[in-house]
C-alpha cells in the first residue's frame, strides 16, 4: 500500500466515546433520578464535542511528527493502511521522539479512558450487588453488559498492539490485530447493540433454532 494513501480509524476518539459511554451508564444506574438533570443534552453535545476535538488535535500532533521523518529508499509500507508503526519501520532517519511521543499520547488517552471506564464499572457492580432480587439484577445488568463487550473487544486489541516494548513489534502480528479492530470491531458493533432490542434477540434465538434443527 502507498504512503498516505489511508488513514486508520482513530482508536483514541474511541476510546474516548467508549470512556463517555461508561460514564452514561454509571449515571443511568448509580443515579437514575438524576439522569436527566445529570446528563442533560448540552453536556451530551458538548462531551462529544470534546471527544473529537482531543482526537483532532491527537492526529495534528502525530502529523506534525511524520513531517520529521526522512524517507530514503521505499514508500510502500507493508501494511494493510498507512498507521504511525509502519512509517517509523520504514523510516531511515532517527524515530525514538515520534516513538515516545505516540507511547506517551497513546498511552495518556487510552489508560485514561481505560481507567474512566473501570471506575464507572466498579460503582455499577456495586450498586447492582445492592439490587435483592435476581431478576433487578439481571435486567440491571443488562444494560451495560452490550457496552462492556464492545469495551473488551476494543482495549483488549489495542493493548495488544500499542501498549507493549518496541522490541516485540511484530509487523505480520499487528496487520492481523489492526485488520480486527478497523474492520471486525465495527461489524461487531451493530450487533452488539442491536441485541438491547427484544425483537432482535427473539429473531435471533429463532435463527440459531433453525439451525440447529437442520444440522
Amino acid at each position: 500500500m502507498r504512503k498516505g494513501e489511508n488513514s486508520p480509524i482513530n482508536s483514541d476518539v474511541e476510546c474516548l466515546l467508549l470512556a463517555v459511554m461508561a460514564y452514561d451508564c454509571y449515571v443511568a444506574i448509580c443515579n437514575p433520578l438524576l439522569y436527566t438533570v445529570t446528563m442533560s443534552r448540552q453536556l451530551c453535545k458538548q462531551l462529544v464535542a470534546g471527544v473529537y476535538a482531543v482526537g483532532v488535535v491527537d492526529s495534528m500532533i502525530y502529523m506534525c511528527c511524520t513531517f520529521w521523518l526522512s524517507f530514503c529508499s521505499s514508500n510502500i509500507i507493508n501494511h494493510f493502511f498507512c498507521d504511525i508503526l509502519p512509517l517509523l519501520v520504514l523510516s531511515c532517519s532517527d524515530t525514538h521522539i515520534n516513538e515516545i511521543v505516540t507511547f506517551a499520547f497513546m498511552s495518556c488517552i487510552t489508560v485514561s479512558s481505560f481507567v474512566t471506564v473501570l471506575l464507572s464499572y466498579v460503582y455499577i457492580i456495586s450498586t447492582i450487588l445492592q439490587i435483592r432480587s435476581a431478576e433487578g439484577r439481571r435486567k440491571v445488568f443488562s444494560t451495560c453488559s452490550f457496552h462492556l463487550t464492545a469495551v473488551v473487544l476494543l482495549f483488549g486489541t489495542l493493548l495488544f498492539m500499542y501498549l507493549r516494548p518496541t522490541s516485540s513489534y511484530s509487523m505480520d502480528r499487528d496487520k492481523v490485530a489492526s485488520v480486527f479492530y478497523t474492520v471486525v470491531i465495527p461489524m461487531l458493533n451493530p450487533l452488539i447493540y442491536s441485541l438491547r432490542n427484544k425483537e432482535v434477540k427473539d429473531a435471533l434465538r429463532k435463527a440459531m433454532k433453525k439451525l440447529l434443527t437442520i444440522s
